[in-house]
């Protein structure tokens, strides 16, 4: 992508669907430390939901509140949208709802990391989300390769750093590596901007999926308009 070309008009809203002030800062540094120039980002989350989503309840709740944020935005004119969640939450629903390129973290990570040509780990957190990035994997057809591994802790206390959650966090990582994985994607917006130090340390190419996205709709904004 040559960003010379990007148009200094191109806005793009990066939604954290919980509610988690830390994570959605974690977030915002992130993302300006990638955004390109002539590219505006804003990184936002709903005023209410779930702290954490880690329940079909919390998912159902956060969907409604992620999709009632994009209602009162869009006519600001944003170009594209991500969802800073290794989910499907509120993904077809925007789509529909802006007709403007909409992406999770969970496929742009997974794509790029299936790009690889190997088994590649999605690294999450709490036990739960396997199943739902599991049937993601499918949905991309990357199933056969693509191995999923829980930390076992939680969104707050991934984002926070805990002792335990950097332990788990380690183990997984070298578990991956052990198991020849040619790629990791950390899968939860809880890791964002721990994807390069982390890649440095074990020397194997590690994702948290924001660059890939952000990649992914202003490319797609850029296909539009020619």
């Amino acid at each position: 992508m040559n960003l010379h070309q990007v148009k200094p008009t191109q806005r793009y809203l990066i939604i954290n669907p919980n509610t988690n002030d830390a994570v959605t800062h974690s977030i915002r540094e992130l993302v300006l430390s990638i955004t390109p120039p002539g590219v505006i980002t804003e990184v936002t989350s709903p005023a209410l939901g779930p702290y954490a989503i880690e329940t079909k309840q919390d998912k159902v709740a956060a969907t409604q509140h992620v999709l009632a944020l994009i209602e009162q935005r869009q006519k600001e004119g944003f170009a594209g949208y991500i969802m800073a969640c290794f989910d499907d939450i509120a993904i077809a629903e925007a789509r529909t709802l802006t007709q403007a390129p909409v992406i999770s973290l969970a496929e742009a990570g997974i794509r790029y990391a299936a790009a690889s040509g190997g088994l590649f780990t999605v690294v999450t957190t709490f036990v739960e989300a396997v199943p739902t990035i599991e049937a993601l994997s499918v949905t991309y057809g990357v199933s056969k390769r693509c191995r999923v591994d829980a930390t076992g802790i939680g969104v707050a206390d991934t984002a926070a750093q805990t002792e335990l959650a950097e332990l788990r966090l380690h183990e997984a990582i070298q578990a991956a590596i052990q198991l020849k994985s040619t790629a990791i994607v950390l899968g939860s917006g809880a890791f964002a901007g721990r994807a390069q130090s982390l890649s440095q340390r074990y020397r194997i190419d590690i994702t948290d999926g924001f660059a890939e996205a952000l990649d992914f709709v202003i490319q797609q904004t850029q296909a539009a308009t020619h």
